[in-house]
């Protein structure tokens, strides 16, 4: 979303095994002990290798026992964490810097007739709800706010998508439950503020497509597991459904995917999407692997739904390396990085749908990657990275290179949606290292305030300098990095400094502001972002650098940069953390298996810990596109190479670390966070602590509460600030 199967019971414990048992581990000074977890030898032999893992049986969460270690390690952690002086001081100035930001808006879809849609999270409130208004400056009104179910229940509830009907009577929504993704399809009167209809379960994404008369609509569901199915059978033959606007979900028809198109050569895990526009009489349908973007395209008329069978004609397939569309009339939009690593976008006339006819329309500008792409009435605007930064850039009609846009600030620019392409002017939301986001309406090159949101002054904050450099990797690769702090920080190696990467799927670090980042810069930290390789901050290219096989450049890049900021006097080892989060923990977990001795503290965030078991989880076999399968002998080193669980050794002097983990992750499964924590205890010899901090009612972190994310950015920041002498415990 974004190995072989071993079943395994608690054996009798070997002598040995008892007396790690009833063993203890500690940090020095620490009052609160954690038992060890017993050693249970499962050995595979995987083309010739023979691979331990010790703490296989973790892999079992729901085993009594596995739950049991899970919560005395996520109470000692708990214990720990707020003994240390500061770490409330901490949390509420992100709390108090959150709410001077005022309120937060995302995901603004702009309809025709002026129906405007969004998620807010007002100043004080622990979850977005979803808005309405007519009009940029109209009354708005609450749609949905899933506090009210959080409050029956005790749970937190999180809306995780929203797809509004053309005529902007109905809004289909998705809700889930303690981070957990699993959301059901609801949909809404937007008049009468009712659902309609019950529930739908299993639609975990926003693959909804509305017919462009809005009085039926379809959407992804994934099929009901059958007890004992494995859970690597979660995400494989969904099934792309039809049904009308107040039917039950028994009356839905099966129209795309695996199962159902079966003469299409669809693959089990094909995820399907129907893409429609109100202005075109074609129906367009995608396929991904729900990791990477590429996948099939096929055309058909809409009226084909009617029939017993849809015409369904092939455009496309993951060779041709399209990653995004849209669709206008009779042309299809098409974004590849075939023949373009910084990707280009093409137009296809469905009218004859041969991809060789197709025409580029726009062309990223050089040295710089066009990254997305929205169509207005009139035009094409694209979003352009240039570092850390993104801008954008209108194509008129014949304009192949386009026309710069000048922006309010330097920041990230991030369109927002008009799926009609009803408009001429454009919405987007830029936001910056030390700027407020703003949503601003482009008309032209200018841009101004529309009044979607109240502005409010930027609250009382350092001064704070942004450095952008180029670190000489291990091979002569110059590695981009952002730098944080403080403005007239001296270079004297006393800093708190905490280097972040995550380098996976060509996702790349970009500028936002971050309430917890500035109160960790307000203590003297240094931030520094690094866009290793494995991001896509130079495009396609730099992206497969550090991909499979070529993997270990992300974190041997990521040690360059440590060692830069320690050799420019940023920081020393006794100051330096690094973090990394979820598929980020590749590049975390192996900067600090393959150089411990420059950090003094890491955080494993909701990181993939153990790549070579990963594939057997649901959402493990996923990502076998993006990290590789260890069924596959060429693939299988590479994947053994870039396992942190695997990498680590006896007797090894590791840097603190804490590993963040939600209980209800659907993403990276808790166990590798729980085997990694009980593998790093037993190993490490310098004394310094290895936390497993869980949270019993989040997930990914997608769905948190605003309390539950200041909770979990202060346990961070007081973490790495103990850890490098800048704090202390109190006494228990």
């Amino acid at each position: 979303m974004p190995l072989i199967k071993h079943s395994f019971k608690f054996p009798l414990l070997s002598a040995t095994a008892l007396l790690m048992a009833a063993a203890t581990l500690a940090a020095p000074g620490a009052a609160h002990a954690v038992t060890a977890a017993p050693v249970q030898d499962v050995s595979d032999v995987l083309h010739g290798v023979t691979v331990k893992d010790p703490y296989r049986y973790f892999e079992n969460v729901k085993d009594p026992k596995v739950q049991s270690w899970l919560k005395e390690q996520g109470d000692s952690a708990r214990k720990e964490l707020d003994r240390i002086g500061l770490r409330s001081l901490m949390e509420q100035r992100i709390a108090e810097i959150s709410a001077a930001t005022g309120d937060d808006i995302r995901s603004v879809t702009r309809m025709a007739g002026d129906h405007i849609y969004y998620l807010k999270r007002g100043r004080g409130e622990k979850q977005f709800k979803l808005m309405t208004r007519d009009g940029l400056q109209g009354a708005e009104r609450v749609l949905v706010d899933p506090e009210l179910e959080a409050r029956r229940t005790g749970v937190p509830h999180a809306i995780n998508y929203f797809v509004p009907a053309w005529d902007g009577k109905h809004v289909a929504y998705g809700v889930s439950a303690g981070g957990s993704e699993d959301a059901s399809l609801y949909i809404l009167d937007v008049q009468s503020g009712k659902t309609v209809g019950e529930p739908i379960p299993r639609v975990h994404e926003a693959l909804i497509g509305w017919l462009p008369d809005s009085k039926s609509f379809t959407y992804n569901q994934l099929k009901a597991l059958k007890p004992g199915d494995a859970d690597s059978e979660t995400y494989l033959d969904s099934k792309v459904m039809w049904l009308k606007v107040g039917d039950a979900e028994a009356q839905a028809k099966p129209v795309f995917g695996p199962t159902v198109t079966s003469g299409l050569g669809l693959a089990r895990l094909d995820v399907g999407t129907i893409i429609f526009n109100p202005g075109s009489r074609w129906m367009i349908a995608r396929t991904t692997d729900t990791t990477l973007p590429e996948g099939y395209l096929f055309v058909a008329d809409v009226a084909d739904l009617n029939k017993p069978t849809v015409a369904w004609k092939k455009i496309s397939s993951f060779d041709d390396k399209i990653t995004d569309v849209d669709l206008k009339g009779n042309d299809l939009y098409l974004l590849t990085h075939a023949g373009a690593p910084r990707n280009r976008v093409l137009k296809l006339d469905l009218r004859h749908p041969e991809l060789k006819l197709a025409r580029e329309v726009a062309a990223a500008p050089a040295d710089a990657v066009l990254e997305k792409f929205a169509l207005t009435r009139d035009a094409l605007i694209a979003e352009i990275r240039e570092g850390t930064a993104i801008v954008l850039r209108r194509y008129a009609a014949g304009d192949v290179k386009g026309q710069s846009i000048p922006a309010p600030f330097k920041g990230a620019a991030s369109l927002q949606n008009d799926p009609a392409h009803a408009y001429s002017d454009v919405l987007y939301t830029l936001n910056g290292w030390t700027e407020l986001p703003r949503t601003l309406l482009l008309k032209g090159k200018v841009s101004s305030d529309p009044g979607l949101r109240v502005n409010p002054p930027m609250p009382s904050l350092p001064q704070v300098e942004v450095v952008d450099v180029k670190v000489p990797g291990y091979d002569g690769a110059m590695i981009p990095m952002t730098l944080l702090y403080k403005k007239g920080l001296k270079r004297d190696g006393s800093n708190p400094t905490l280097l972040d990467g995550y380098a996976a799927y060509g996702f790349s670090q970009t500028a936002y502001f971050s309430p917890a980042s500035m109160a960790w810069i307000e203590r003297g930290g240094v931030l520094a972002y690094a866009n290793v390789r494995g991001s896509g901050v130079y495009g396609d290219d730099w992206y497969r650098a550090g991909f499979k096989a070529t993997k270990p450049n992300t974190w041997k890049d990521g040690i360059a940069c440590a060692r830069y900021l320690i050799a420019e006097g940023y920081a020393t080892p006794k100051t330096l953390g690094v973090m990394g989060t979820s598929a980020g923990g590749i590049f975390v977990g192996r900067t600090v298996t393959s150089a411990p001795e420059l950090f003094a503290a890491a955080i494993f965030n909701v990181g993939i810990m153990d790549t070579v078991r990963a594939e057997d989880s649901a959402n493990g076999i996923t990502n076998i596109s993006e990290f590789g399968s260890a069924r596959n002998p060429a693939e299988f080193p590479a994947l053994l190479e870039m396992s942190t669980y695997h990498n680590i050794k006896d007797n090894t002097a590791y840097p603190a670390v804490m590993l963040v983990h939600g209980m209800n992750d659907p993403r990276v499964d808790v166990w590798h966070s729980a085997k990694t924590a009980a593998r790093l205890q037993a190993a490490t010899s310098s004394g310094k602590p290895v936390l497993l901090r869980l949270d019993m009612q989040a997930g990914h972190g997608i769905g948190s509460t605003a309390t539950q994310r200041y909770a979990l950015s202060a346990d961070i920041y007081s973490f790495l600030l103990w850890q490098m002498g800048k704090a202390k415990q109190n006494d228990s």
